[in-house]
């Protein structure tokens, strides 16, 4: 599928800009998963799990994941919803933006104006969606992606590809089929991991140069700073 997926994560770290911003993103990712599953302790609830191993491959403090989780034990009862919103960049690029708020009408208003307002065109639900494919996504480090294809072909993981990049192996699942996958990369000595995760992929990835570039980046960078904002997809190769 040919993403780079070290340069993707490299920028998405310059993009969403101090730590705080990232801690705050997962700190209410965090809250959420706990809230919804019902158990702040991870061996209890699966998607806290997972959240928090994302969280740290982030390297989000413990401090930070530890205050979430105190908080969801507090007196609190915060409730934030998740939404999507999908429009175009320059010369037709396409974006998807991830939210998850406490105020599903004050984000649609900012999502709106910050595509609007930074050479971009906000666009109807389903506009740009149809054009990616969601899918899981698992990053580590080896040499033998056609040896792991096939160690999690044998045990029926509903896996995609998986391809070389660099030093790295890069795996592609169906999206139901993302912690199946990592389970089966564990027993087979896999411990570490750069990235897993659920991801809108574009069917096709397109450049751009010169001034859509730069108005390109802005925009991307204008979204990813918006405090509702947890995920920025795009079809564009940086």
């Amino acid at each position: 599928m040919g993403r780079k997926w070290e340069n993707i994560k490299m920028k998405k770290a310059q993009t969403d800009g101090a730590a705080a911003k990232v801690n705050s993103k997962y700190g209410i990712e965090i809250y959420v998963a706990a809230k919804q599953g019902g158990s702040i302790d991870p061996e209890a609830n699966s998607n806290l799990k997972f959240v928090i191993e994302r969280a740290k491959q982030a390297q989000v403090p413990k401090h930070v994941i530890e205050r979430a989780l105190e908080k969801v034990s507090g007196s609190g009862d915060e409730t934030f919803i998740a939404g999507r919103y999908e429009g175009f960049g320059p010369n037709g690029s396409l974006i998807i933006v991830d939210t998850l708020t406490s105020n599903v009408n004050r984000t649609a208003t900012n999502v709106r104006t910050e595509f609007n307002k930074n050479g971009g065109t906000y666009g109807a639900a389903g506009s740009v969606s149809y054009l990616f494919d969601e899918t899981g996504v698992i990053v580590f480090e080896g040499n033998d992606a056609d040896s792991m294809l096939e160690t999690l072909l044998d045990a029926e993981v509903d896996v995609r590809d998986a391809e070389q990049q660099d030093d790295q192996i890069v795996v592609y699942t169906e999206p139901n089929a993302l912690h199946k996958a990592i389970e089966v990369l564990r027993q087979n000595g896999v411990s570490t991991f750069s990235t897993t995760e659920i991801s809108m992929l574009p069917q096709a990835e397109m450049t751009l140069d010169g001034d859509d570039l730069a108005t390109f980046e802005k925009l991307i960078d204008v979204l990813e700073s918006d405090e509702d904002v947890q995920t920025v997809h795009h079809n564009v190769t940086l």
